[in-house]
């Protein structure tokens, strides 16, 4: 029997991910649209942006942040093409996009002392057998793999390299250690919930000092350069963007922000993830078709949360029948309207990927529970004598 109660909001996507409980578009009408970007009021939205991130995330105040251009994606690009190059460097990849960094790394960039720790889905490469004598290139949640590092104490105090974190999931939703990291990069449309295109970059002062010793052989794209005349260029990092914001997007992020700031803060959103992380917790404990692809609670994401099926007719099926079972699954959800956008990622084992960040709401989520075991008996049926 199909469920008689239907999640609210069915926006369970991991980017771009649910909007706050309660936005509407009515959010954006004290935007600065029709306005240079550079006017008083448009500068002011940007530094308004920035300086609540800095409160809201704790960030130190020696700490530069700006907004730059393309997403978490360009954010990242900008760190690896701006400050890689001058030690060895170790990449850190348990899943696609940390596996992008690699490609970009080893085949664009071309550095030839690069070492590669990688694990399978599921899984973190060994944390211990990191070099920090050299730079290291980390996400800190694994968007499509569900996994996190589990904490920063395998991150050397003292190191010599910087510490380069994508940590576009997990930002907003895990305590991250600023201390420790030296530049960290994520984009709006995830945790927040905000709107895509624009990226958010965090340099240390160590980052700096990279940045002002160092040139980069290679030539760089003018939406890539952070320095002038070899000196930080620190107006990018006063409001002065390298290229043109939406100023529709900008004023999304405040409100989102503001949000953030309504709900306790940032202990308030972790709260809140960690509590939707708690409700699909449970219901895998009691259901025998499904696992979690973190087996490890330690490293399990409470953001990007990624399910298999772990019933023993759907291991016995063919790959190419497995990704077609788990699509179905997905496929029934979203025409139900119980829930859209929660297929696995297309690299990642065959299941679902469940956004569980802080802009859904719990009630939701315990809505979806029984949708889940429908949609299952479904595609049993269909597969299971296969």
């Amino acid at each position: 029997m199909k469920p008689a109660v239907r999640p609210a909001r069915p926006d369970f996507s991991s980017g771009p991910c649910a909007k706050r409980p309660g936005w509407t578009p009515q959010a954006l009408a004290g935007a600065a649209v029709g306005r240079s970007h550079r006017s008083k009021l448009g500068k002011k939205k940007i530094v308004e942006a920035v300086d609540r991130t800095r409160a809201l995330l704790g960030i130190p105040a020696d700490y530069r942040i700006a907004i730059v251009p393309a997403s978490d994606t360009g954010a990242v690009e900008m760190a690896l093409w701006s400050l890689l190059g001058p030690r060895g460097v170790d990449m850190l990849t348990w899943e696609s996009f940390g596996e992008g960094w690699v490609t970009d790394v080893q085949k664009q960039l071309k550095l030839k002392d690069v070492r590669v720790l990688k694990a399978p889905y599921g899984k973190l490469p060994d944390l211990g057998a990191v070099d920090w004598k050299r730079d290291v290139v980390f996400p800190w949640n694994g968007t499509t793999s569900g996994v996190r590092v589990p904490d920063d104490a395998w991150i050397a105090a003292d190191r010599e390299g910087l510490a380069i974190c994508d940590a576009t999931s997990a930002v907003f939703a895990m305590d991250l250690p600023w201390a420790k990291l030296d530049v960290v990069t994520w984009s709006w449309q995830k945790v927040m919930g905000g709107e895509g295109a624009h990226g958010m970059l965090v340099l240390s002062p160590r980052a700096i000092a990279r940045l002002e010793s160092y040139s980069p052989p290679w030539p760089l794209p003018k939406i890539f350069r952070l320095t002038s005349g070899g000196k930080f260029s620190e107006a990018i990092f006063k409001g002065d963007t390298i290229n043109t914001p939406s100023m529709l997007c900008v004023e999304d992020a405040i409100d989102g922000l503001v949000w953030g700031e309504s709900v306790g803060g940032l202990k308030g959103l972790m709260a809140r993830s960690r509590a939707n992380l708690a409700v699909l917790e449970g219901f895998v404990a009691s259901r025998p078709w499904c696992a979690f692809l973190a087996a490890d609670s330690r490293t399990r994401s409470s953001t990007s949360v990624c399910l298999t099926v772990a019933a023993p007719w759907f291991a016995a099926l063919p790959a190419d029948k497995q990704a077609a079972a788990a699509k179905k699954l997905a496929d029934l959800l979203e025409a139900e309207k119980a829930a859209y956008d929660i297929g696995g990622y297309r690299d990642a084992p065959p299941g679902l990927r469940i956004w569980c960040g802080a802009t859904v709401e719990t009630s939701d989520l315990q809505a979806l529970l029984p949708w889940l075991d429908w949609a299952y008996g479904e595609i049993e049926r269909d597969y299971g004598k296969a």
